[in-house]
Formats: C-alpha cells, sequence, structure tokens
C-alpha cells in the first residue's frame, strides 16, 4: 500500500500516518528523515545533498527524487509507505509518478485532510498562551505568526497538488477538523479496511419479540376447534351456574345420556 496525506501544517497528517504505518505495516517516509539519513551513510546522493544544505541552499527535487527512489528500494519498505512531506509540489508530484512508473508501482490512495486555518490559529494561540501561564518553555513552531507563514507557503506551494491529483481521479478528502478516531475511520472507509458492521449470525428472534407486533403483544390464539364466540358462551354459563352437566361413562367407556343414568339410579 503506498499512500499520500495532504494537509497543511497542524492537519494531523503525521497522526494519521503512525496509524497507517502500524495498522498495515507500511513505512512513514519523511523527507527530511530520509535526506538526514543519507548524509549521515555517506552515500553519493547524501554526500551531494550534504554539500549543498551546507551551503544554505534548498536540496534541489531530483536530489530528493534520488533519495526517495534509494529509500523504497529497501525491503522494509516493500510491502508499502505513507509519504511525508513529499511532493511538495506538481513537479515533484510528476517527478513521483516517473520514478513508480519506472519500478512499475503505482500509489493506492492520495488523501487531503481538509481543516479551517482559522482554528489552527487559534489553537496554537490558545496553547501558546496556556504555555506561558503555567511558565512552560515554548517550541519554535509554538508561534501563530510562523504558523500563518506555514499556511501561506502551503497554499501557493503544496496545495495545487489536490487540482493535479483529483484530475487524475486520486484524490480523496477527509474532515481533519473531526475528532483523531474519527477521522482514522474515515481514512480507513476509503482504503476499504474498515471493519464490517457484526452481522446476525441467523439467530432466531425471540417468541415474544415475534408475537410483538405495532407496539403490542398479539394475543394468544383460542384453542383448536373452539371459537371465540363458544368460549364466550362457556364463560357466561359457569358465571350464572347453569354449567352443562358431562354424561358418565359406562362400563364400556361409553358416554351415557342423562336419561339413561336417570333410569340407573331407579333401579
Amino acid at each position: 500500500m503506498r499512500l499520500i496525506l495532504l494537509g497543511p501544517p497542524g492537519a494531523g497528517k503525521g497522526t494519521q500516518a503512525q496509524r497507517l504505518v502500524q495498522k498495515h505495516r507500511i513505512v512513514q517516509l519523511s523527507t527530511g528523515d530520509m535526506l538526514r539519513a543519507a548524509v549521515a551513510a555517506g552515500t553519493p546522493v547524501g554526500l551531494r545533498a550534504k554539500s549543498i544544505m551546507e551551503s544554505g541552499q534548498l536540496v534541489p527535487d531530483e536530489v530528493v527524487v534520488a533519495i526517495i527512489a534509494d529509500r523504497i528500494d529497501q525491503p522494509d519498505a516493500r510491502r508499502g509507505f505513507a509519504l511525508d512531506g513529499f511532493p511538495r509540489t506538481v513537479p515533484q508530484a510528476q517527478a513521483l509518478d516517473r520514478l513508480l512508473a519506472q519500478r512499475g508501482l503505482k500509489l493506492d490512495g492520495i488523501i487531503e485532510l481538509k481543516v479551517d486555518e482559522g482554528i489552527l490559529i487559534k489553537r496554537i494561540e490558545t496553547r501558546v498562551a496556556e504555555m506561558t501561564a503555567r511558565g512552560e518553555k515554548l517550541r519554535a513552531d509554538d508561534n501563530p505568526d510562523v504558523l500563518r507563514g506555514r499556511l501561506a507557503a502551503y497554499r501557493s506551494q503544496t496545495a495545487p497538488l489536490a487540482d493535479y491529483y483529483a484530475a487524475k481521479g486520486m484524490l480523496k478528502t477527509v474532515d481533519g477538523m473531526a475528532p483523531i478516531d474519527a477521522v482514522t475511520a474515515a481514512i480507513d472507509r476509503i482504503l476499504g479496511t474498515a471493519k464490517p458492521a457484526k452481522a446476525m449470525a441467523g439467530k432466531a428472534k425471540p417468541a415474544r419479540a415475534k408475537a410483538k407486533k405495532n407496539g403490542k403483544m398479539a394475543r394468544a390464539k383460542p384453542a383448536k376447534g373452539r371459537t371465540k364466540t363458544s368460549a364466550r358462551k362457556a364463560a357466561k354459563r359457569r358465571k350464572s351456574g347453569r354449567t352443562p352437566v358431562r354424561a358418565a361413562k359406562n362400563k364400556s367407556g361409553k358416554r351415557k345420556s342423562p336419561a339413561r343414568r336417570r333410569l340407573t339410579k331407579a333401579r
């Protein structure tokens, strides 16, 4: 599974990338980490990147793409990867397309986390105020002005990627302002990895549930061979004391008529 998560700073891309890594056993590819690793390893591309960074210049796209090419060829990336921080521009996206095509690979998803920039800035301002009140040391990125600058850079450089991938029919969007677990669930649905709801395993409904209809329990049916009318008549006779006399049985097991019983008693 090969994925790209798009979204401005503070959208939660890093958190969701980590969850995807753990769930699908893929690797998270951060351009910053890959550059530092290549420099530390002393690879030809890493040495080139080192000289460029030491001169204070930005690492050109072809160097970054070469580092990514080396990284995705490593064994732990065979199951897939989630790109973090790359591509940042449309030319980088085009270079990534060529790189994957050369290896017979393709992207499985591009997911954009949509957020409200005003709310993101407000969150930073609130966090800074709370940390300052507690006397805690602020990080360099805990600054509303810094965030505004990063958001402006994202809008001008990276946001056009949404249109680039949308034109290819690959872009899916998720509400990045939703709770973290809700965002994760939405991404799982897009990727087709959401857990299906537990279906009823053909369990029979309880008798009371079957008898229930329109919110009322169905009345018991009268005994077979006995209608409601005859049942009501029998109840009236019992109430009035006029219970009919049942015929007694003779020795052969047959019932005697009332007249025959009176004749028998007279004898």
